[in-house]
């Protein structure tokens, strides 16, 4: 079974939308250990699994805690329902050797069922994601830090899907559009800023 045929299944499931995003921040931790980051996401986890439709554990918190985080990043996967789907949050983008490795350490070492992934470097640098169908990816598109109009609102020509006489599309559209010829396993899909609405009619 394809990635998002198991997260619309845990949708229904759970009757929920929601992705739980675990991201302890140091500031929130009630000791700013290994034991405090291990801590504060069980207890998160053991809080919402009855509604959680997916959760979204961010690598930067457990890395800046070094191996001893890494390996608890490990723990918090393991500890997460199996019918729950994990997309393992950590933006990677790199040439396709480096993919290679990037994808074996998120699905194959921290067991995640996705990830999320930069993809300004082009399909080389992303298709080492997109091999297994059970696996899922999510592609930066639109985010909604405020220096992402640096690139993402730049204006673009598309010869692919744009003729003459038409308005450029926007940078970000057209990595929308690109995830569309990307997509042949059906486990390819986008990030969009929930506080961009503009942008996220104009991607859908």
């Amino acid at each position: 079974m394809g990635f998002f045929s198991k997260l619309e299944q845990r949708c229904k499931r759970a009757n929920s939308l929601l992705c739980v995003g675990l991201d302890p921040h140091p500031t929130d931790l009630a000791t700013p250990t290994v034991d405090g980051l291990r801590d504060f996401c069980l207890r998160l986890i053991e809080a919402t699994t009855h509604v959680a439709a997916a959760y979204k554990p961010n690598s930067a918190f457990f890395e800046a805690f070094g191996p001893e985080g890494m390996a608890v990043l490990q723990e918090i996967i393991a500890s997460i329902p199996p019918e729950i789907p994990v997309i393992l949050d950590f933006k990677r983008g790199d040439i396709a050797s480096t993919a290679q490795a990037y994808a074996k350490a998120a699905f194959q070492v921290y067991k995640a069922q996705a990830v999320t992934i930069n993809p300004y470097l082009g399909y080389d640098a992303i298709e080492p994601f997109l091999v297994d169908p059970e696996k899922g990816v999510f592609l930066l598109c639109k985010t909604s830090n405020p220096g992402a109009s640096d690139l993402q609102d730049l204006s673009v020509s598309d010869n692919q899907h744009n003729t003459a006489g038409k308005e450029l599309l926007f940078l970000y559209e057209r990595v929308a559009l690109l995830a569309q010829t990307w997509n042949k396993n059906d486990n390819l899909g986008i990030v969009v800023g929930a506080t961009q609405p503009e942008a996220l009619e104009r991607v859908r």
